[in-house]
């Protein structure tokens, strides 16, 4: 399925590596600015030295500025990505649904195949997006390698408040993200129930004002439209616990910091610098899980539409192609190959390098306007008339071949 996706992203790969590299850049000018300003605290307040402030100040500044132009550059080329990767496979859907038989089709519905085309593929941009950049940024904020490296060389002692802290909303994500996976793959066989009460009630609108059956179509679609209300429901009721969950938390944490860390001050163990340090690390670090909590659940909510695209991309016609070659031809079937006929010789052909495959058993409507030659088509079957160039089987054998005499 990864395999099949990825195929689209196509000409935005540049894209899609230019914006994890930012993200990581404006993640790295963020870890740098608390250690910047505990050092303002304590080698510049404390010591009344203005000189180490206004320089330490200015580089903050500087920093600050590098971060916001990489956040601004991330959020462009992430755009830029995710549109981009979602037009691909809008365009790569339609042109395989062009090549789908009947029984294709049937198989999906065209509700559902609307569905995919349309809601699914905006879950994957919004989903490939995120991963472009929360997924690669959040990470960078929550790993040992950076933020929690930085604590835990302030003071080890006080950042073990952190693994705690993680470890806690590991465990209710770990009950939360499952559940509400699970709801989101429901929703959206309810959104092909809709898409097609709509479908039906516009392209046969005259049958149900014909027959009175503007009631009956309206509650079908008042139903469609509550299954899926209920479901949302469901699903939003148990991703908005996140939210309180990380607030006590990370409130809990800073309570927990300035408690133990204000005693350790008093005891000369901490400088109020680190303590500054240590709080704005903290932020860092449950903010930056707060956001993982968010990408599962995303993730979540669009692994049920990656799998639905992918199965569109992968499906295969039962329509052979015109130019293979046929071997086998069942009793009954017909083939047009490469046809073309005029009424005269010198006129001009109202029938051009025509390929068909009619197999045995299957019903073909022959739609066109008047003069468009619907009837010289059927006749060139019976050889009521003779094909100017290529040929035409009947179960395997030419017309042409037939004894017009008997």
């Amino acid at each position: 399925m990864l395999k099949v996706l990825g195929a689209q992203i196509k000409e935005f790969k540049k894209d899609s590596i230019l914006t994890p590299v930012f993200m990581i850049l404006e993640v790295i000018m963020e870890m740098i600015i608390p250690l910047l300003m505990a050092s303002i605290i304590d080698d510049g307040v404390n010591a009344g030295n203005l000189n180490h402030i206004y320089k330490i100040g200015g580089l903050m500044i500087v920093m600050a500025l590098i971060g916001l132009w990489a956040g601004l550059m991330g959020a462009k080329y992430g755009a830029r990505a995710s549109t981009g990767f979602a037009r691909n496979l809008r365009k790569a859907m339609f042109e395989n649904i062009q090549t789908y038989s009947f029984s294709n089709i049937d198989k999906y519905s065209t509700s559902s195949l609307i569905t995919r085309l349309t809601t699914d593929v905006t879950n994957i941009q919004n989903a490939y997006q995120m991963i472009l950049r929360m997924c690669m940024r959040a990470p960078f904020s929550l790993s040992m390698i950076i933020a929690m490296v930085m604590a835990f060389s302030i003071n080890a002692r006080l950042a073990s408040i952190y693994l705690v802290a993680v470890l806690f909303l590991a465990v209710c994500l770990a009950f939360i993200i499952p559940k509400a996976n699970q709801y989101f793959r429901q929703v959206f066989e309810k959104y092909d129930d809709l898409n097609a009460s709509v479908q039906e009630n516009v392209s046969a609108i005259r049958v149900v004002k014909a027959y009175v059956r503007e009631d009956y179509e309206k509650d079908k679609f008042a139903k469609a439209n509550q299954n899926i209300y209920n479901m949302f429901l469901k699903a939003e009721k148990l991703v908005v616990i996140n939210m309180p969950l990380m607030m006590v938390t990370v409130y809990g944490c800073i309570l927990l910091i300035s408690w133990f860390g204000a005693k350790t001050i008093v005891a000369g163990g901490l400088t109020t610098g680190e303590m500054m340090s240590l709080l704005a690390y903290c932020m860092n670090i449950l903010m930056s899980l707060m956001m993982v909590s968010m990408i599962f659940v995303m993730l979540s909510m669009s692994y049920a539409s990656a799998k639905r695209i992918s199965e569109v991309l992968t499906e295969q016609t039962d329509l052979r192609n015109p130019e293979d070659p046929v071997t086998e031809v069942k009793d009954g079937s017909i083939l047009f190959r490469n046809v073309s006929f005029a009424y005269n010789k010198d006129s001009k052909p109202v029938l051009n390098d025509i390929s068909l495959d009619i197999h045995s058993g299957e019903t073909i409507g022959i739609i066109g306007g008047t003069g468009s030659a619907k009837t010289s088509l059927v006749n060139l079957i019976s050889r009521l008339y003779d094909v100017t160039s290529g040929c035409v089987k009947v179960g395997g054998e030419d017309v042409r071949s037939y004894d017009l005499e008997t």
